[in-house]
């Protein structure tokens, strides 16, 4: 039996407003995403969390609440599942409506800088197929350029990633390879907000 430990934001002087998006297309149908931000909706209650997959099912994307959203954090979390070796269809939607010239870069676009950007996402490959020679052929550290990137150009402070393989959606029907999924996600959950609390005491 693993002990999970709750990590508790101990000093509220110091809370931040932390915002959540979740950009699986469809949450429903997960267990290891799903499981996550459920452990997290448990640990950090006072976060906001924004479902991309039931607030804008047809991709129409409210532009200037999404806006508002990012204004009123401080901490970013993209919570997402790889999928071809990216951010999902849904996520990078979102991004290309919100981040935009003027609001988040240009020479009037500061409205994120100085703001923090941490990622928290999963992949169905098992983590040591991301490494020079293995099946992935790259460490996962190699496809994260462009977030990156956007952070540099958005004046976001990019403060990494949590990241755990081996949460593949076709090992849902084996009882015991299932268990060993929820357990990986609610550890994933626990490093998640471990991070989260790194960050706020900086």
């Amino acid at each position: 039996m693993i002990m999970l430990h709750l990590y508790e934001f101990k000093n509220k002087r110091t809370m931040k407003n932390i915002v959540i998006i979740s950009g699986h297309t469809d949450l429903k149908e997960s267990f290891a995403n799903k499981t996550i931000l459920e452990e997290m909706t448990r640990l950090l209650p006072q976060a906001d969390y924004a479902y991309l997959d039931s607030l804008y099912p047809d991709f129409q994307i409210d532009v200037p609440t999404e806006q508002e959203r990012l204004l009123k954090a401080d901490i970013i979390v993209f919570q997402f599942p790889l999928f071809w070796y990216s951010a999902p269809s849904l996520l990078n939607r979102w991004i290309e409506q919100t981040f935009v010239h003027g609001f988040s870069h240009g020479s009037t676009g500061d409205k994120l800088r100085g703001k923090k950007l941490l990622l928290s996402f999963t992949s169905g490959a098992p983590e040591e197929m991301y490494q020079y020679g293995g099946l992935q052929n790259y460490p996962i550290d190699d496809f994260m350029p462009s977030f990156k990137q956007m952070c540099n150009l958005c004046g976001l402070e990019w403060c990494g990633y949590i990241y755990t393989g081996g949460l593949s959606y076709a090992m849902r029907h084996d009882p015991e390879k299932l268990e060993n999924m929820r357990i990986k996600s609610l550890e994933h959950a626990q490093r998640l907000n471990a991070r989260l609390n790194e960050i706020i005491e900086l």
